[in-house]
């Protein structure tokens, strides 16, 4: 019934539907744990289907990796595209933090991101992750902020992706220095970060 279905949607439906199933797949095994079957799995398809429509494992990888990434530029570009942006006014340096904030919930393509960043040692994610950071980084400037001011955002945001990697929004204690740490990065979103635990069935 579901290659069924899958037969009946537009090429780009398809293609929507694995790259949304390789994205949960890569979130939890990374490039390395992963195969195209399990992505293909994931998708309720052929894994050859999905050798069709990507090649290899490391284009689809390379594709999902990039496609998040897109995400974080786009939302950062949405703003700065929405009109003047004053590198001098904590209101737009906010407006900043929130764009990139309202995409934590989403930590699948957070979790495939890091996977990314990590595997360096492959030459072209290594390649691919380099260029990424960079194009961030860039879109980044573009708020008229100083070098160091543009690296502080992009660090303040790679922490709350290691956080977020590690699971640490859903293994905090009281008193437990971790705690005070997702406190301090997160703020008033942590409470939303640890929604999912608290409604998960025990």
């Amino acid at each position: 019934m579901k290659a069924e279905k899958v037969s009946r949607m537009s090429a780009e439906d398809r293609r929507e539907l694995v790259l949304v199933a390789a994205t949960r797949a890569f979130a939890r095994g990374g490039y390395h744990g992963t195969s195209t079957d399990a992505v293909a799995k994931e998708a309720g398809v052929s894994q050859p289907y999905v050798v069709r429509m990507f090649g290899t494992k490391l284009d689809l990888f390379l594709e999902v990796f990039e496609r998040a990434v897109r995400r974080i530029k786009a939302a950062f570009e949405e703003v700065l595209d929405d009109g003047p942006f004053d590198p001098e006014s904590e209101d737009d340096k906010a407006r900043m933090g929130l764009a990139y904030s309202a995409l934590l919930k989403d930590q699948e393509f957070l979790q495939v991101m890091m996977h990314g960043f990590s595997s360096g040692g492959v030459p072209e994610i290594g390649a691919a992750a380099r260029r990424c950071m960079g194009e961030v980084f860039a879109t980044i400037q573009r708020t008229g902020w100083t070098n160091e001011q543009a690296r502080d955002f992009v660090a303040y945001g790679m922490l709350l992706n290691v956080m977020l990697s590690m699971r640490a929004c859903d293994h905090l204690t009281p008193g437990d220095p971790l705690t005070v740490l997702a406190d301090c990065a997160f703020g008033d979103e942590l409470a939303d970060l640890q929604q999912p635990m608290l409604q998960s069935p025990a």
